[in-house]
């Protein structure tokens, strides 16, 4: 005959040292008592806590002198290089090519007199070759893709000083 007091018992201490089964045989008398869906304590394993640096505090620059901020709201900026520039964009995704064959020149040179006209370079989408026209009326001053290039739609490919 099963002891109940022993079984409950033996589920207390389960309970108390946190253990997943138990096991006892005393003669003919056998007991297996298993907790479900439990792991045993012994193959838990911690998990580190990551710590997260929160960042620095970002310093205020204190308030400029008088002076400081009169000339400083006074002050012009400084022309850039690039001011008054346009550019041309490619009007697809594809590869970009300065010239029609790899023996032949390229369109285009830094210095070259563009029209709206002027093919400026090829772009190869999907097996067919797509002339690429100026659309401004200018001179070349800065070639920004290089031959062979991939190249998104809309990426800027030359800078032109307008006419």
């Amino acid at each position: 005959m099963v002891d109940l007091e022993k079984i409950k018992r033996l589920l207390q201490m389960m309970a108390d040292y946190d253990l997943v089964e138990i096991s006892l045989k005393d003669g003919e008398e056998e007991v297996n008592l298993k907790r479900p869906n439990q792991q045993p304590a012994a193959t838990i394993q911690a998990v580190p806590q990551q710590v997260v640096a929160q960042p620095a505090p970002l310093a205020v620059p204190a308030a400029l002198p008088a002076a400081t901020q009169e000339e400083a709201e006074n002050a012009k900026p400084e022309a850039s290089p690039d001011d008054g520039l346009l550019t041309i964009k490619s009007p697809m995704v594809g590869t970009f090519y300065r010239s029609p064959d790899p023996e032949s020149a390229p369109y285009i040179e830094i210095g070259t007199r563009v029209t709206g006209e002027t093919v400026v370079c090829i772009v190869e989408a999907m097996k067919v070759f797509n002339e690429i026209k100026s659309e401004i009326s200018g001179t070349i001053e800065r070639i920004l893709a290089q031959d062979q290039d991939p190249i998104e739609y809309g990426q800027d490919l030359f800078m032109v000083r307008p006419a």
